[in-house]
């Protein structure tokens, strides 16, 4: 059994809070200073707590909470040799917060899909633990990864989930104008990107053979696959993934020059 605390109950540290409570290898203090956001996590929390120190109690300290708060926390804070501390914060590099702290330090970009344990997280390679990554596996799947290619990821996996959303939103709204009711829409497009990609983890093909084997010759899926392919909406993603990826480094630097 592992002893976790979460500092932070906001989107992402509810979130794990909540996908944690469904394993039993784990048990999961929550903190915040918001009795709001704690009433909110209880029913999925062994504890609940403000006070910041009750951190130490626990094998491993997870900061879930914005990059211009994670000084602040880490002032607060006080560890030892053999805690674990795993940062969730974008832009918040390992050699900042071990400067500050003689815990051991993982850094993770994580996601909200924690929340149903479907989250796609990035570790850094070299700090990571045996304890953490049993934590990642029971919230979704991880990639570890260096520490230099975190900005990527940032992009990727955690701004990822508002991308896919708004393709979502898009085959919905095609349903809606086609005559399906919003709901029916909704229903049908959301399970259909579901779908797709547990097919896309659990197969050994690759992606352009994925959509060969959807699209029948002079049938429906290759009339909508041209236009995808005269389009430019693969280099329009690239280019919100990328300025993703750059606002994680520019994050990066105003954290570095504090």
């Amino acid at each position: 059994m592992t002893d976790v605390s979460i500092i932070g109950c906001g989107h992402m540290g509810s979130a794990l809070v909540k996908g944690l409570s469904a394993s039993d290898a784990h048990r999961v203090t929550a903190i915040d200073v918001d009795p709001d956001a704690l009433a909110a996590v209880e029913e999925y929390s062994d504890w609940t707590t403000h006070d910041i120190d009750a951190a130490a109690e626990s094998d491993v300290v997870i900061i879930a909470v914005k990059p211009d708060v994670v000084g602040t926390i880490l002032d607060e804070l006080e560890l030892s040799p053999e805690h674990t501390l795993v940062t969730f914060a974008a832009g918040v590099s390992t050699d900042f917060v071990a400067g500050r702290t003689p815990a051991t330090v993982v850094r993770v970009m994580p996601n909200l899909a924690a929340e149903t344990r479907n989250m796609a997280a990035a570790v850094t390679e070299d700090t990571v633990t045996d304890e953490v990554r049993g934590i990642l596996d029971a919230a979704g799947e991880y990639a570890e990864i260096d520490e230099a290619q975190m900005d990527i990821a940032t992009a990727v996996n955690g701004s990822g989930p508002a991308f896919v959303y708004y393709l979502i939103q898009g085959m919905k709204q095609a349903g809606i104008d086609g005559g399906l009711d919003p709901e029916q829409a909704e229903t049908l497009a959301t399970q259909t990107f579901r779908g797709a990609a547990e097919m896309a983890l659990q197969s050994d093909d690759d992606l352009d053979d994925m959509i060969d084997a959807v699209c029948s010759p002079n049938g429906t899926t290759i009339e909508g696959m041209e236009v995808l392919w005269d389009s430019d909406v693969q280099a329009e993603i690239s280019e919100a993934v990328a300025a993703a990826e750059e606002r994680s480094r520019e994050l990066a630097e105003a954290v570095d020059d504090e």
